[in-house]
């Protein structure tokens, strides 16, 4: 469906204008400054009418992190397809994460840091990476859930 929006515009004119000539589609006439402007030039407004396309929404092709992309082997492994967006490949491995109980908080004593056993249900800010997290990963034993954005950024091919 289309829509328009009228829009007044000013422009000067060196003719007489007149309210009752015949409109366009695009542009018409309705009123003229009763007092001219030096030189003889007439004050006109018009209204003018733009359109709106009729693209319906969510019709582009997905961009930017939506975008599928082809991933490492080691990335394959753990999401089962040559091919995922950014946002489809963390849903997997978050899927994968809480699937094998992967998750574990953060207990800071002074000059130690402890952590907790996987089954502590509250704030779980730590992933203990398993054999196909550590190849993400790069090789490291935990990670905080803040890093996993950063750390799958080398397996997104261009």
């Amino acid at each position: 469906m289309a829509t328009s929006l009228g829009l007044f515009s000013t422009f000067l004119s060196g003719k007489t204008a007149s309210l009752t000539a015949k409109s366009s589609s695009r542009t018409s006439l309705i009123l003229a400054h009763p007092h001219p402007a030096p030189g003889n030039l007439l004050m006109v407004r018009t209204v003018t009418s733009a359109t709106v396309s009729n693209e319906a929404p969510g019709t582009r092709a997905p961009r930017g992190i939506m975008k599928p992309r082809r991933v490492s082997p080691e990335m394959q492994a753990l999401v089962g397809v040559p091919e995922i967006s950014r946002t489809q490949a963390l849903k997997q491995i978050w899927a994968h994460i809480k699937e094998h109980n992967l998750q574990c908080s953060m207990l800071t004593f002074p000059n130690t840091v402890h952590y907790a056993t996987p089954a502590d249900p509250e704030n779980k800010k730590i992933i203990i990476c398993d054999e196909k997290l550590k190849k993400i990963f790069g090789g490291k034993e935990r990670i905080g859930f803040l890093e996993i954005a950063g750390l799958i950024s080398p397996h997104f091919l261009k």
